[in-house]
């Protein structure tokens, strides 16, 4: 599955170099230019990586980093900052602020891309545990509310009960609406890198989870030929 990026930058020109940049290296791309559609896009379709230029028009880069890392939905984002401001005082703002990387123009494009890679990785890294071990945030999405602290699901107020697996599989999907799985990311967020079992039994697992969630199970969408998605 592509990796998808939100890139925020209020100059045109180096938003369209960024945007083709990382279409052509296969990321799937959005792109704005103010701090508040930044917010609005990211709520809406989670990203995995967004760049954030610092010196944008209403929210500046900062305060857009702290509301990522502040809303439950976006805090687990990868952030890399991408700005002329390169004072080491500008430097520690910025990774204070949550950043995970800081890189200043004019930046090479080679090293903005293995830079982007390796925090994809590091965050990649952290995320899967987290997720698997995440307490206490409720996601709520159509008629249904989950709860990981309490494993919990709720379809119209009314408790569903789920196996561990069936569970894990409905979170994965909703933290992200709208994005498509595949069978084997599917089989990553639900029981890690080294858990021997087909793709197959994802299907199994989906046709479960469906007749389970009743009448919301219509939500668990089927991409042929790639996966599924929970309708955003």
């Amino acid at each position: 599955m592509k990796r998808s990026v939100l890139i925020v930058e209020d100059e045109e020109d180096i938003r369209e170099l960024l945007s083709y940049t990382l279409l052509r290296e296969g990321y799937q791309v959005a792109a704005v230019a103010s701090g508040e559609e930044a917010l609005a896009v990211a709520e809406a379709r989670i990203p995995d990586l967004v760049i954030l230029d610092l010196m944008l028009p209403g929210l500046d880069g900062l305060t857009v980093c702290g509301k990522l890392r502040a809303n439950p939905r976006t805090a687990g984002v990868a952030i890399v900052m991408l700005t002329a401001k390169g004072e080491e005082a500008d430097i520690v703002k910025g990774l204070n602020a949550g950043a995970n990387d800081y890189i200043t123009k004019p930046f090479s494009r080679n090293v903005l891309l293995a830079r982007m890679r390796a925090v994809l990785r590091h965050v990649g890294l952290s995320s899967d545990s987290a997720e698997r071990d995440e307490a206490g945030v409720e996601v709520r999405i159509h008629n249904l509310a989950i709860h990981p602290g309490r494993h919990q699901v709720l379809v119209d107020g009314q408790a569903v009960e789920l196996s561990a697996t069936e569970f894990r599989l409905l979170h994965a999907l909703v933290r992200k609406p709208g994005w498509v799985f595949t069978r084997d990311r599917i089989l990553d967020a639900v029981h890690g890198d080294n858990y021997v079992i087909t793709e197959r039994a994802v299907d199994v697992h989906i046709v479960a989870l469906r007749r389970k969630l009743g009448a919301a199970g219509r939500y668990i969408e089927t991409v042929r030929g790639v996966g599924y998605r929970f309708k955003d």
